[in-house]
């Protein structure tokens, strides 16, 4: 597709973070189902309930701009098939959740980033209710991003303290 103006650069933009957001509900089943720490699996299982509400704001962001999602790339096809070939080589349990939180936190920032230059793309063509529905979407995944830091932390301490013990 030709891109000759800044609507349809976010155009674009918005379709593939939709897309993208739509393939993150599957690869969250697929690490869930990974996962055995029940603080991380209720923690992801959470924010798969959030996808529904984040797909709804953009769907409601292209009714507001009158566009319809285009396709998109398969950018998280390639990440999804690196996380399991990877998974699959860590046998420790806790070497295992610190990847799944690292590759959570991986996925996430690069849709932070996507949410950003939305926002900003939302409010130079004066849409502000579309920005305003974005920077929610951006505020669920900084929050994943705090909570996934929590996770991470909350999982070291609990190795670091049984190592001691021992």
């Amino acid at each position: 597709m030709k891109i000759d103006n800044p609507k349809q650069l976010f155009v674009m933009m918005l379709s593939n973070v939709r897309q993208r957001e739509e393939r993150m509900a599957d690869i969250l089943k697929e690490i869930i189902g990974a996962a055995k720490d029940p603080h991380i699996k209720e923690a992801l299982e959470s924010r798969l309930f959030l996808k529904g509400q984040m797909l709804d704001s953009l769907d409601r962001c292209f009714k507001l701009i009158g566009e319809q999602p285009r396709p998109s790339t398969e950018l998280h096809e390639v990440f999804l098939d690196s996380f399991r070939k990877e998974l699959a080589t860590i046998e420790s349990p806790v070497v295992k959740h610190l990847y799944i939180l690292a590759k959570v936190k991986h996925l996430v920032h690069m849709h932070i980033g996507e949410y950003v230059a939305l926002t900003a793309m939302a409010d130079i063509t004066k849409h502000f209710g579309v920005a305003m529905l974005l920077e929610a979407c951006l505020a669920e995944n900084m929050a994943l991003v705090e909570r996934t830091r929590r996770l991470t932390r909350r999982l070291v301490e609990h190795e670091i303290g049984e190592r001691l013990a021992a």
